[in-house]
C-alpha cells in the first residue's frame, strides 16, 4: 500500500491500460458460455437452452471441422519452423556484409513488410499471382512454364500462404538474431583468425553456436502459436475453391458463427482453440525455461 500511494502517478498512467484490458479482453469471456447452449440471439443467454458439451462432439464429428484442424496444425507447423530457419539464416548473411550503408538498406527493404496490413498484401498478392497477366506467370511463361493458379489450387495455396507469411515477416524475426550477433564478444573472431580459420569455420563454430540460445527461445515460444495459422492473412487469400485445403480454425469460427448463424458450435470451436492454446504457451514456457534458461517473472 505504502509503495501504491508513493507511485500512485505511474499506477494511474497503467489505468487506460487496465480498463481496455478489462473491456475488450476479459469482458467478451463472457460469451463463452455460448459454447454449451444452442444460442438464440433472440433468446440472449439467459433464454437459449443449454446442450452441455453437444457442439464440442458435433466438432469432432462434422468432417469438415477434422479437416479445419489439420490444415491448421500443418500451415502453423510450417509457417513457425521457416520463419525460424529462414531469420536464422539471413542474419548470418546479413552479419557477414561489411558495407554499412548497404547493410541497413537491405535490413530496411526486408522489415518493411511487417507494417504492411494483409488488406493490402492481400490485394498485392492477387494481382500479382493472377493466371491473367499477373506478374509471376508471366515471369514462369518466360521459361515455358504454364499459368499456375496459385490461389485457386488448394496445394498451391498453402504453399502460397506459407512463403507469403515468410516474406512478409521474416525481416522482423531477423532483427531478433541481428541483436543476439552483436552481442558475440569480437575477441572469439580475434583468436579464431590468429589459429587461421576461416570466415566458414567461425560461422559454424562461433556465430551458429552462440545464436544456439536465442533461437531455442524463438522455436519453444513460437509452439504457443501452433493453432494460429493466420486469421487476417487467409481470410484475404481464400475462396470456395480452396476452403477444402485452406480453411483454418479462425475462418471456420468465422464462417460458421458469424456467416451461418451457428453461434453455439462456432465458440465452441473457438474455446477448443483457445483451451488447447494455453496449454501450450505453458508448455512452450515451461521448455524456453528448462532449454535456454529464459524466464518472463
Amino acid at each position: 500500500m505504502r509503495q501504491l500511494k508513493r507511485f500512485w502517478p505511474l499506477h494511474l498512467m497503467v489505468l487506460p491500460s487496465l480498463v481496455f484490458l478489462l473491456l475488450f479482453s476479459y469482458l467478451p469471456m463472457a460469451g463463452a458460455v455460448m459454447a454449451f447452449q444452442d444460442y438464440k440471439p433472440a433468446l440472449g443467454f439467459t433464454g437459449s437452452a443449454w446442450v452441455g458439451f453437444d457442439n464440442f462432439r458435433l466438432l469432432f464429428e462434422r468432417e469438415d471441422s477434422l479437416q479445419v484442424i489439420w490444415n491448421t496444425l500443418l500451415i502453423a507447423v510450417m509457417k513457425i519452423i521457416f520463419n525460424l530457419l529462414v531469420p536464422f539464416a539471413f542474419a548470418i548473411f546479413l552479419n557477414e556484409i561489411r558495407k554499412q550503408l548497404f547493410k541497413r538498406f537491405v535490413q530496411t527493404l526486408v522489415y518493411l513488410p511487417h507494417f504492411l496490413s494483409w488488406v493490402i498484401l492481400g490485394g498485392i498478392l492477387i494481382d500479382i499471382l493472377s493466371t491473367d497477366g499477373g506478374l509471376v506467370n508471366r515471369a514462369l511463361g518466360w521459361f515455358g512454364i504454364g499459368p499456375v493458379f496459385f490461389l485457386g489450387d488448394g496445394s498451391w495455396f498453402r504453399f502460397t500462404v506459407i512463403v507469403s507469411d515468410i516474406w512478409k515477416e521474416f525481416g522482423y524475426g531477423t532483427i531478433v538474431f541481428l541483436a543476439a550477433l552483436a552481442n558475440i564478444n569480437p575477441s572469439l573472431y580475434e583468436a579464431a583468425e590468429v589459429d587461421g580459420a576461416s570466415r566458414w569455420k567461425q560461422t559454424l563454430n562461433i556465430t551458429v553456436p552462440s545464436l544456439m540460445p536465442i533461437a531455442i527461445v524463438v522455436g519453444t515460444l513460437a509452439l504457443g502459436n501452433i493453432l494460429n495459422a493466420g486469421f487476417d492473412q487467409i481470410f484475404n487469400l481464400y475462396n470456395p475453391l480452396v476452403l477444402e485445403k485452406g480453411d483454418i480454425i479462425d475462418t471456420f469460427v468465422y464462417r460458421t458463427g458469424i456467416v451461418s448463424g451457428d453461434m453455439g458450435l462456432g465458440t465452441a470451436v473457438g474455446l477448443f482453440k483457445s483451451v488447447i492454446s494455453m496449454i501450450l504457451i505453458v508448455i512452450s514456457y515451461r521448455l524456453a525455461y528448462k532449454l535456454a534458461n529464459y524466464r518472463i517473472f
